[in-house]
């Protein structure tokens, strides 16, 4: 039988997909509990206590398995406080990937540190744990990991250099909330855990965050840092959130050492309980979809899905910024953006190549000078030059080139997921047909 060589969209073919849409990409998913939920915060005008909050902060570690968590306004300032948790400083150093959001690791330039940017792994696209153990200093305090786009970082080599050079580890978790590294949960696995909880990401309840640890020092030095009202009497409600017992911590009781409040609003972690209930179930239909898309493009030449093995124990969590991986040489040399550019012709509006702005090169991390001291914070309070420029952290500069966005499905329609891969696919297959476009 002859094999057909259907022709592109872009090309005045017909699109790939046809079917409505619907509410496949839906989120968050907000039903009439969270709404009563949130309403009667509202009505009570208890938008700014901490009752409820802390019923969340219970129940959230409960699920995810710490002893300890805390909620905040928003996730950037739950991975501030960790930073200033961890003892890093003025003059010290941070280590973080390149390529993450800004939040991941910008605070520490506001506690006059500098940050040591690390390349990423071509595969994982997290922190490549090869090139972290040469960045460490006599100033190094912490090293932050990303579980980039949901994929959990290699925790047992990094544990292993943290320890060995007696850093402490900041899990950001803000795209992987109930994501599995080996069958432990992401955020329990290194000394302490952040994530934001923004109405963009897989576990979404408003502009919120949180932060998870085993250690009850850690705990103690947030709350110090960001949360005065908890600083004072004992709590009733457990024994994870009782007052300071730090000596050290108790004698600034009833002002925030970060000058900072940092209270999450009841409105978030009522809906968050709400949401929380029902996540786990949320959350395996999400993987279902994301496994069934990536199932469908096995073997396809230029496509390799970004996630872990089946065998690894590893999962992707809720799935948040969903990305594939592309391989221009396996399609002779067609480049991502002219990929994606058919793809998109094909009726996937989400498919453009690469991911965030490698940090690195920007100049907050090269020029800024945060507290007008005549020279950039990055060199301000003694710290040696780490600032890097193009061509130091080859793979984190080539995303454009090497990364292209994917659908995020919320739901499990298999007949147009279908469609939706079938539109990869064809672009893939049919390569041939953009030959005048590539470089």
């Amino acid at each position: 039988m002859k094999k057909t060589n259907p022709k592109l969209a872009l090309k005045g073919g017909p699109k790939s997909v046809t079917l409505p849409d619907g509410d496949i990409f839906r989120w968050p998913m907000v039903t009439a509990e969270d709404e009563m939920a949130v309403l009667d915060v509202v009505r009570a005008g208890a938008m700014s206590g901490t009752p409820i909050t802390k019923e969340f902060e219970r129940e959230f570690r409960a699920w995810l398995g710490t002893k300890y968590s805390l909620g905040y306004c928003n996730g950037t300032a739950a991975l501030h406080a960790a930073m200033w948790a961890c003892g890093v400083g003025a003059g010290d150093e941070l280590i973080a990937p390149s390529m993450t959001y800004w939040a991941s690791c910008t605070a520490a330039l506001s506690l006059g540190a500098a940050v040591n940017f690390a390349d990423i792994d071509p595969d994982t696209l997290c922190i490549d744990p090869d090139d972290i153990e040469h960045r460490i200093g006599p100033k190094t305090r912490a090293i932050v990991v990303v579980h980039y786009c949901g994929y959990p970082c290699d925790m047992d080599k990094i544990m292993r250099i943290a320890r060995k050079h007696r850093v402490k580890v900041i899990e950001d978790v803000s795209h992987a909330q109930g994501g599995l590294y080996k069958g432990r949960k992401v955020g329990t696995i290194g000394d302490i855990g952040a994530m934001s909880l923004m109405s963009g990401k897989s576990f979404a309840i408003g502009e919120a965050g949180i932060m998870v640890t085993h250690n009850r020092d850690l705990y103690e030095r947030c709350v110090a840092y960001g949360h005065y009202e908890r600083t004072g009497l004992a709590s009733t409600y457990n024994k994870a959130d009782q007052q300071i017992t730090s000596k050290e911590l108790q004698q600034f009781s009833g002002v925030p050492l970060g000058g900072a409040k940092h209270r999450m609003n009841q409105t978030c972690s009522a809906m968050g309980r709400v949401q929380l209930k029902y996540y786990p179930r949320r959350m395996k239909e999400i993987q279902a979809a994301m496994n069934r898309f990536w199932d469908l493009l096995e073997g396809v030449p230029g496509l390799k899905a970004h996630r872990p093995s089946k065998k690894s124990g590893s999962t992707m969590g809720g799935w948040y910024y969903a990305r594939g991986l592309y391989r221009a040489q396996e399609l002779g040399g067609l480049s991502a953006a002219k990929f994606c550019e058919a793809v998109r012709a094909e009726g996937v509006p989400m498919a453009h190549p690469g991911s965030n702005f490698p940090l690195h090169l920007h100049n907050v991390f090269h020029t800024a000078d945060l507290f007008h001291m005549g020279r950039p914070t990055m060199i301000s309070f003694g710290q040696r030059d780490v600032r890097q420029g193009p061509g130091s952290l080859p793979v984190s500069e080539a995303v454009d080139a090497t990364v292209i966005g994917v659908p995020w499905f919320k739901k499990d329609k298999p007949a147009l997921i279908k469609q939706y891969a079938a539109a990869y696919r064809k672009v893939a297959e049919q390569a041939a047909q953009l030959k005048d476009s590539v470089e």
